[in-house]
């Protein structure tokens, strides 16, 4: 299982504290691989992005039109947080669907 997110994220802690055999990947540093951005992308649609983040608030108006791809590319921190990956299956964010489907 790996958790997708930020060190000083305060959802991303408490969810990698009941989730002690998670791998962190800290997407500041790390990044998300592709293949992973485009299965969320897939899975979530425009959920996959945190339109409340300061990230999000500095764009531009034409950067907030580039392709949902792209942003993420271009910064990781817009993802909506975690992101967590188990298996096939991708989890977003940390509420209590996501924490009964983890068995937390």
């Amino acid at each position: 299982m790996r958790l997708y997110g930020l060190k000083n994220c305060d959802t991303c802690r408490k969810a990698l504290k009941q989730l002690e055999d998670a791998e962190f990947v800290d997407v500041r540093t790390q990044g998300v691989p592709e293949a992973v951005l485009r299965a969320a992308l897939e899975r979530f649609g425009a959920r996959t992005i945190n339109t409340r983040s300061t990230t999000w608030r500095e764009l531009s108006t034409e950067a907030r039109a580039a392709p949902p791809l792209s942003l993420l590319k271009a910064h990781p921190t817009l993802m909506k947080r975690p992101l967590i990956a188990h298996g096939d299956a991708l989890y977003l964010g940390w509420d209590k669907q996501v924490q009964a489907a983890l068995g937390v």
